[in-house]
């Protein structure tokens, strides 16, 4: 019996890792979030509250629990809150960490780490897991600032890096691209959407699933986690518009310099995934299968 604590757990990805952790019949499941549970399943964990940036409860829930494997998934994620907000930012995305790893230290856990595409300049993605990280916003270099800790504690871990991460929460707190689309495109409205940014957008139940993969076999070091293809958000809504049979007229090509937003975005990213697929035995979705799945979860 492996036991996993997982941070996070009202979050997007955090829902999808319940909903998959809690399947596997080798694994004892101990949820956590700050304040209540707001999952729509109670069966099959435990849920403790556990706020990652008050280190006394992070060190007391992880020492009453002592599970052998941490999978820390809570973050600030929101790019412009966090170049505003920089002081919420470090504390939930640099100290926090900090905690986690003390923590980890002292019942000799494995700590499997979500981090972003975003610790790139963007410059000549897709990228590797060696590339060289060089953030240019605050929400990165607090991202980059997290993996830093990581690799320089004493811990068996692994880092799992994403892009772009879409799905379908319970509580629909935030939208994503494809559902924007749909909506926009349903209500009749033209969209701007850009065609000189690349991504590798990761549906958040593969994203659950490769951190599993990482959790279940231990497997140290940094892996690249996300979707398969490097597409443009401009492709990414045709795509959308395609499967829904929604009217593409609507949808009109931009630039990233037409949107005035707080923080930089890194134009190229993207991930190669070589090393999950060798290692982990990762196979993600298509970005038209990810849609598939989020039009059956929509019904």
């Amino acid at each position: 019996m492996k036991k996993i604590l997982l941070t996070g757990a009202n979050g997007l990805l955090g829902q999808k890792l319940v909903g998959l952790l809690t399947k596997q019949p080798n694994v004892e499941l101990t949820a956590t979030a700050r304040g209540d549970n707001r999952l729509p399943f109670s069966e099959g964990y435990t849920y403790r509250s556990m706020d990652i940036t008050d280190r006394q409860q992070v060190l007391d829930v992880i020492a009453d629990v002592k599970p052998d494997v941490v999978i820390h998934g809570a973050a600030m994620t929101d790019v412009d809150k966090c170049e505003i907000q920089k002081d919420a930012c470090w504390a939930q995305n640099v100290s926090a960490v900090e905690y986690i790893i003390e923590a980890c230290r002292s019942i000799d856990a494995f700590l499997v780490h979500v981090s972003t595409d975003f610790i790139f300049d963007g410059a000549a993605g897709p990228y590797d897991e060696t590339a060289e990280a060089n953030p240019i916003s605050f929400y990165g270099w607090s991202k980059q600032a997290g993996e830093s800790a990581v690799k320089h504690s004493d811990l068996r871990w692994a880092i799992a890096r994403t892009v772009l991460v879409y799905g379908i929460a319970h509580d629909m707190s935030r939208s994503n691209i494809i559902l924007w689309v749909k909506k926009s495109l349903e209500d009749g409205k033209t969209i701007k959407v850009v065609t000189d940014q690349w991504r590798s957008p990761t549906l958040a139940e593969d994203l659950a699933m490769g951190c599993y993969l990482i959790a279940d076999q231990e497997a140290e070091g940094i892996f690249n986690i996300s979707g398969k293809e490097v597409l443009t958000p401009y492709e990414m809504a045709i795509k959308t518009a395609d499967y829904f049979g929604l009217d593409k007229s609507l949808i009109t090509q931009a630039d990233a310099s037409t949107f005035t937003q707080v923080a930089r975005r890194p134009p190229r990213t993207g991930f190669i995934l070589d090393k999950a697929r060798t290692v982990l035995g990762y196979d993600p979705r298509t970005f038209e299968e990810g849609i598939e799945v989020l039009a059956k979860q929509l019904k």
